[in-house]
């Protein structure tokens, strides 16, 4: 990054494959799937029945039956992992603190509040306007999770949401990265919060064609890179990063997970949701975030691919990676890990970029699981199955978004 220095020094996670960073990373390392049948919602009239669905969550365990009321299922993901996160940085403030004034929060989504939307909605037709929820409205509109994070995280720094489909939390990591680099900020609160299955935006993607319907085989639905890939498998949950200016967390004898190198992106202006064949926008958003990161195509270790089990984007990926890195492209070790968690949306880029930042702590890189057939067209090295343990000093985590916005993030190991 050009500017101050950005570094990791807390993370924060709520998904399907744990309630816990370490319990999530385990499950990745271990290959282990979230992927089962939906059972918050009836599917019994849609084609695809199975999602990575987080099943044991009550928000009432971490905040009153009343201040959940305010938020969408979206936004209390995204509030339990920010929550986290803090707690792991050691960063708390108190509500007159002036460090509080150089600390921010960017979420990213995709969808927002699509789960009260379809709810309200019923209201209204079934009951009418005037059963409305007071809170309906800032239930829905995508920016209400990072602004409750600044109410209730005295949080008053810069405080901004970005909404570029399944780029966004990737987006919002390096823009707050940016902020800090740029000294509009010190500390940072990045990522995303998703929880789009529902009756209406499984029925919609499902029209459109891009999932998988292999509901006879869950755990074995999401198969990215794999000849005989039928579509993503739909996940939910979130993922926040705390972002910090490095001599702002020495100064504080803080744990730092790595840094934040280089942020690249693109668009493909082809199609509102097929990426541009070849691969072009996608490979420029890589060669960006290499060039800002100052590393050489052949001294990246390990690309977290977007990897989302569809035919056109594996294939276009595996296309843009070759025109990126050239023939270091075979050398790279490359990994899907939406092949457990499933595609978590806007939340994507921000579980992928805590995926890096722990393939680089510990040496090994989570599988892609379920790669059985080999396609001619994808003919890298996915890291097939079995997690590899292998010493990793750089990564690079890629988030392709419908309307053809491309995004790349490359994280390094923590400065010496």
């Amino acid at each position: 990054m050009n500017g101050r220095r950005v570094v990791v020094t807390g993370l924060g996670t709520r998904t399907a494959l744990g309630s816990s960073v370490e319990e999530l990373w385990g499950n990745l390392v271990a290959g282990r799937s979230g992927i089962s049948l939906i059972e918050r919602i009836d599917v019994s009239d849609i084609t695809t029945k199975i999602a990575s669905e987080v099943k044991d969550f009550e928000i009432t365990d971490y905040m009153s039956k009343r201040d959940a009321r305010r938020l969408d299922r979206s936004a209390q993901f995204f509030w339990v992992a920010a929550q986290q996160a803090l707690e792991d940085a050691g960063i708390a403030y108190e509500e007159d603190d002036p460090e509080a004034l150089r600390a921010g929060v960017l979420v990213g989504t995709g969808i927002g509040g699509v789960e009260t939307m379809e709810e309200q909605i019923g209201v209204l037709t079934e009951r009418g306007p005037s059963r409305i929820s007071p809170y309906g409205i800032a239930m829905i509109i995508s920016n209400m999770a990072g602004g409750v994070a600044s109410i209730d995280f005295n949080l008053y720094g810069p405080n901004s949401t970005t909404v570029t489909a399944c780029a966004a939390s990737a987006n919002a990591i390096g823009d707050a990265a940016a902020l800090i680099a740029r000294s509009a900020a010190d500390v940072m609160v990045a990522g995303g919060g998703e929880a789009a299955i529902t009756r209406f935006a499984l029925a919609g993607f499902a029209s459109a064609r891009a999932m998988s319907k292999n509901n006879d085989d869950p755990e074995g639905a999401s198969r990215p890179f794999d000849l005989n890939r039928d579509g993503f498998v739909m996940g939910e949950g979130s993922a926040v990063l705390i972002l910090e200016e490095l001599e702002h967390a020495q100064a504080r004898k803080a744990k730092i997970y790595g840094e934040v190198l280089g942020y690249g992106m693109s668009a493909d202006g082809y199609h509102i949701t097929l990426p541009r064949p070849g691969g072009a926008g996608a490979a420029r958003a890589m060669e960006s975030a290499l060039a800002d990161a100052g590393v050489a195509p052949g001294e990246l270790d390990y690309i977290n691919a977007h990897g989302t089990s569809t035919q056109a984007n594996d294939k276009t990926e595996t296309a843009a990676i070759k025109t990126a890195f050239g023939d270091a492209a075979y050398d790279i070790a490359i990994s899907s890990t939406k092949s457990m968690t499933g595609h978590l949306l806007g939340t994507a880029g921000a579980i992928e970029s805590l995926t890096c930042l722990l393939a680089i702590r510990d040496g090994v890189i989570p599988p892609t699981i379920n790669y059985r057939t080999p396609d001619p067209e994808c003919d890298l090295d996915y890291v097939p199955n079995e997690a590899r343990h292998m010493s990793i000093a750089t990564a690079m985590t890629n988030s392709f978004g419908f309307g053809g916005h491309n995004v790349s993030l490359v994280f390094g190991a923590p400065p010496a």
